[in-house]
């Protein structure tokens, strides 16, 4: 089992941005057996594993679990690893399997299988396309940074504080009309910034 380090000094730091490092190369790397590679893969993928596995299972601690035997699992087989898509792809499906197995093993499989009518099989998620809870958190703050400052004060009071428009204009100082229209205009900008994640943050916090 690799020991988990964090060495300012080492070659690849676990906090480097996992962009500015090729995936391909760090898969390498785990292959022949470097423990920093596996550090940073582990750190990068951990908490949106365990936040993808609690949509399957409703139990926290069983999903850290799973998520730490599949992490585990691509140490101890780094060597004959074989992966045709991409990693987060295949650290999604291996989660969901794992996930599956708990419920077959639990026998709940019909209380599962009542609760996803509405939403679709499971296997049928795409986790080549599966969005990252923490690539949504990249994005937002991204485009949050590019909003004018008063109009990003009173849309992330509103939607992150809880503040209604009354309390937002007596702390700027401003008409709740205002206040209405930095909000409008902060959502229509994140509209266009986000393209490709609205549909999604809008359910979480455009809405």
């Amino acid at each position: 089992m690799p020991i988990f380090r964090n060495n300012n000094d080492s070659q690849y730091s676990c906090n480097a941005s996992f962009t500015m490092i090729d995936e391909h190369f760090l898969l390498s790397e785990l292959k022949q057996g470097n423990q920093e590679a596996f550090t940073i893969l582990f750190q990068k993928y951990y908490k949106d594993l365990v936040l993808f596995g609690g949509t399957i299972l409703h139990d926290r601690v069983c999903c850290e679990d799973i998520v730490q035997t599949v992490l585990l699992r691509l140490w101890s087989d780094r060597e004959k690893l074989e992966i045709e898509t991409s990693l987060k792809s295949f650290l999604l499906k291996s989660v969901q399997n794992s996930c599956l197995d708990e419920i077959r093993h639990n026998q709940v499989v019909n209380e599962y299988e009542s609760y996803t009518l509405g939403l679709g099989q499971i296997g049928e998620i795409d986790t080549e396309k599966y969005i990252l809870y923490s690539d949504l958190q990249e994005q937002l703050t991204e485009a949050l940074d590019k909003l004018p400052e008063l109009c990003r004060e009173a849309f992330q009071m509103n939607r992150f504080e809880g503040l209604n428009y009354k309390e937002i204009a007596l702390k700027q100082q401003v008409s709740v009309r205002t206040v209405e229209v930095r909000i409008g205009k902060a959502i229509g900008l994140l509209r266009n910034y986000l393209k490709e994640f609205f549909l999604v943050l809008a359910a979480l916090i455009l809405s």
